[in-house]
């Protein structure tokens, strides 16, 4: 069974263990990290990304660098060759996003079966 497939069928079956995405997450963003985390910021506010035209879908913490993307391409129109490095950094940074929202939704499903799991053990 592939992995898009075993997961359709573990969230079809284990809906009780399974996080819901359209909700923010339940548990405590700092629980298991003494330390605290370094808390994400955005690094153009909402009137720069107005100014500069940025579509709604790459309005999110790798904005910045899709800003320094479009100037490029402005600037060294036709030659978006040369805008390679700009495109590299911005896909980079949109992947390690990528990365961190799965790794919140894995940390909270773990979080939920664990909770489950007690749940099941005091009764």
């Amino acid at each position: 069974m592939g992995t898009v497939a075993s997961n359709i069928y573990q969230t079809i079956t284990d809906r009780e263990n399974q996080p819901n995405y359209f909700y923010p997450p339940t548990f405590d963003p700092l629980l298991g990290f003494p330390e605290g985390r370094k808390p994400r910021e955005m690094k153009v506010t909402h009137e720069e990304m107005e100014s500069a035209n940025v579509p709604h879908q790459y309005r999110d913490y790798c904005a910045h660098l899709y800003i320094d993307y479009m100037r490029c391409r402005q600037k060294n129109t036709p030659w978006y060759k040369a805008c390679a490095h700009e495109k590299h950094l911005h896909a980079d940074c949109e992947y390690a996003d990528m990365v961190l929202r799965m790794k919140e939704y894995e940390r909270e499903k773990r979080l939920i079966r664990k909770r489950n799991a007690l749940q099941k053990e005091m009764m």
